[in-house]
């Protein structure tokens, strides 16, 4: 099925990457294309809170998380697991329209507004070529100057959910 205007849009031949943030896939598998490094688990952010010197009192009387987990649904999940910056805006909605058909239809403007959600997130930025991606994209790392606990393992196949 060709996409509506894809070699049109805008966005076309930029690469969506995602920053520097701890992330891991759990559960089984579901949907998803048949590339390297998408397994349609269920992928799961952990984003560390940043709390201003008020709000760190209450957060320690309160005994607060120090960080947000945050489990991603299973298009979601996918995307995420596409956009490892090295294919283009084109190829993510190529593998998302022949992975999930009608469900994401339209599928150039579902998934640029997937991408502008983690955007939005602070997770994911576009880029105008591969050699612009100075950092790690992979599962597992503590980005720098992120003070998380090493407790979960890199693709962990247990629940993460079940500790919040």
């Amino acid at each position: 099925m060709e996409l509506v205007d894809l070699e049109n849009h805008p966005l076309a031949e930029k690469y969506p990457v995602r920053l520097p943030v701890w992330w891991c896939r759990t559960g089984e598998s579901g949907p998803h294309p048949d590339v390297e490094g998408c397994t349609g688990k269920t992928v799961v952010l952990r984003i560390e809170k940043k709390f201003g010197r008020i709000e760190r009192v209450f957060a320690k009387i309160m005994r607060a998380p120090r960080e947000l987990r945050r489990p991603l649904l299973d298009k979601n999940s996918v995307l995420w697991e596409l956009c490892n910056g090295q294919r283009t805006f084109a190829e993510v909605c190529q593998l998302m329209n022949s992975t999930f058909h009608e469900e994401v239809s339209p599928v150039v403007h579902r998934t640029h507004a997937g991408i502008q959600v983690f955007i939005g997130l602070n997770v994911m930025r576009f880029v105008d070529n591969v050699d612009q991606i100075e950092w790690t994209t992979t599962p597992g790392e503590i980005p720098y100057g992120q003070n998380l606990s090493e407790e979960l393992g890199f693709d962990a196949d247990v629940d993460v959910r079940a500790g919040d």
